[in-house]
């Protein structure tokens, strides 16, 4: 088990990072959410060693790393948000090299090769030059760089960004896979939701440097289990509209984009006749809303006041 505990990070009077504590088990997908500037990078680069906390600790099987990272990298493995290959080489040179930095003995770097490339799909182009990848051929191949010592944990930092349906897809079967095929541990942070929803068992919800929720999807959820989400799609909208909706005291995490909005309301609340009033008041056209239980996104809006992708 790898647990993180009272872990900051101060750079000069800026405090990233502080007193987040943290762990993942074997076998576990645990998701890392937060909005830009939470804090999850600086965390990540201390978890897998990159950089040095400020104070706290990392244990690996309860044995503090700081002073011997050695034993952690030799288990871990890290997919970092930017890519992290060199272009012109070949897929199959790419992992070459890493293999050898790592340290593998030629025959079995030779046959991890064989299986990682198969992992992530890039077995019928092993000589072509990277530069002429797509987004998502490069997304998987930065992937299977960091699969390709057999690590038993994972850290992967938003790797399906900027690549197109069918590579994200098969991404995320890919990390599923993983998981329950090889036990292997995976810390996820990513920037849409519905990949959390479906890869992870827990979550670590941060934001300004502090955990500030965490537990299973179920649990989160649950921190708005008395109220309900409210979808309102209109035929316009006018300011004056959306002012008057900031004035409701019964709605709440308004969220107006062009003519769609989304606010919660506490169960049973009747809501109805204050919006058909608001709308007839402001000459809007009602199209239609759908009440919905709270979701990921919700509790999430309401814990930062933030979208996940703002």
């Amino acid at each position: 088990m790898i647990e993180v505990v009272n872990l900051s990070k101060n750079f000069k009077r800026v405090t990233a990072v502080e007193q987040v504590n943290l762990y993942i088990e074997p076998g576990e997908i645990v998701g890392l959410l937060g909005p830009n500037g939470a804090g999850k990078s600086t965390t990540i680069a201390m978890l897998s060693t990159l950089i040095s906390p400020t104070d706290g600790d990392v244990l690996l099987n309860h044995k503090s790393i700081l002073k011997n990272p050695s034993e952690l990298r030799g288990v871990l493995g890290v997919v970092p948000q930017e890519i992290a290959l060199y272009e012109d080489l070949t897929a199959k040179e790419n992992l070459q090299f890493f293999g050898s930095i790592q340290k593998m003995p030629k025959q079995l770097l030779a046959e991890r090769i064989d299986i990682v490339l198969e992992q992530i799909g890039l077995q019928d182009e092993p000589k072509k030059l990277v530069k002429h990848y797509s987004g998502g051929m490069k997304r998987r191949l930065n992937i299977g760089v960091a699969m390709l010592h057999e690590p038993k944990y994972l850290i992967m930092d938003e790797p399906t960004v900027g690549i197109d349906p069918q590579s994200r897809n098969h991404i995320l079967k890919t990390v599923k896979t993983l998981n329950e095929n090889s036990n292997m541990a995976i810390i996820y942070t990513s920037h849409y939701m519905e990949e959390v929803e479906f890869l992870c068992n827990r979550i670590y919800i941060m934001d300004k440097g502090k955990i500030i929720a965490s537990g299973t999807k179920e649990e989160i959820k649950a921190v708005l289990s008395s109220e309900n989400t409210v979808h309102v799609k209109l035929e316009f909208h006018s300011k004056s509209f959306i002012n008057d909706l900031m004035d409701q005291p019964m709605l709440s995490n308004i969220n107006a984009k062009e003519a769609e909005i989304t606010f919660t309301v506490a169960k049973g609340m009747d809501f109805l006749p204050m919006l058909l009033s608001l709308c007839e008041k402001n000459n809007v056209i009602l199209k239609s809303f759908q009440v919905e239980e709270p979701t990921l996104e919700d509790v999430f809006l309401h814990l930062t006041g933030r979208a996940l992708r703002n």
